[in-house]
């Protein structure tokens, strides 16, 4: 069952196609959707692809609460879902894409267990602002909480600004979200689990209890400050965040 279904949500996120709830043929359990994560990722490392961090999904109160849940969920970041800032992205290698404004922290050394707040500093190398895209492999991007943890919680795309020190108190931020330079979502970064260090702890431990290591170098996405905004061809998206600065890409057909 597991690779069956594995292989499933990896043909649509390769062939840029929408299906059905893999619960609507299936049922199976929360861990058994992050099996299923692990082995359609597997898929992607047998074509050369390689992991470059984490994101982390369900990081404020309200949207634990909406989907019955009472922790985060996480997933994989893979090289062919870096983009850099003035790379264009293609609307048609998606299905329905949206953006979300993001703080992402880089890592200084391999960190192999949880790791609590007073020492979570000691392991950040720089922090930027980021947008990710995310994009449901789903039908009209409708899922169930297993659904989602198995379609890598709609991992798509991550565009990472300027690296800075972390030095700074990043605890809230303000953030916004625009769209051809109109605002479209505002937050902080106080939506972040009340302070994306939290969510940068929630990473090493969840991590850890699905014995997946994180690497210096690798990158881990805080979590959205602000609801997911859909996008299109022809607009530049932009993420801002307060003392950080913004990022930015083009999208086109």
């Amino acid at each position: 069952m597991i690779d069956a279904l594995a292989k499933q949500i990896d043909q649509a996120a390769y062939k840029h196609t929408a299906i059905e709830q893999l619960t609507k043929q299936q049922s199976f359990t929360e861990q058994q959707a992050y099996q299923i994560q692990a082995a359609s990722i597997q898929n992607r490392y047998n074509r050369g692809e390689h992991l470059i961090g984490l994101k982390l999904g369900f990081t404020s109160r309200a949207k634990m609460k909406q989907m019955g849940v009472h922790d985060m969920i996480w997933g994989r970041l893979t090289n062919t879902m870096l983009f850099e800032e003035g790379d264009t992205l293609a609307f048609h290698q998606f299905i329905h894409p949206r953006a979300e404004p993001e703080i992402c922290f880089l890592i200084k050394q391999k960190i192999d267990r949880q790791l609590n707040l007073l020492e979570a500093k000691q392991y950040i190398e720089a922090i930027a602002p980021a947008i990710e895209i995310i994009d449901s492999r789903f039908k009209n991007f409708k899922f169930s909480l297993e659904d989602v943890i198995a379609d890598n919680c709609s991992s798509a795309g991550v565009i990472v600004g300027k690296w800075h020190k972390p030095t700074i108190d990043f605890s809230n931020l303000g953030m916004a979200l625009s769209i051809n330079q109109k605002p479209v979502q505002l937050g902080s970064s106080a939506a972040i689990l009340g302070n994306p260090l939290r969510s940068f702890t929630a990473a090493t431990r969840l991590a850890h209890q699905y014995g997946e290591t994180i690497e210096a170098g690798h990158i881990i996405l805080a979590g959205a400050a602000t609801p997911a905004v859909y996008i299109q061809p022809n607009q530049y998206i932009s993420a801002e965040v307060e003392q950080l600065g913004s990022v930015g890409i083009k999208v086109v057909d």
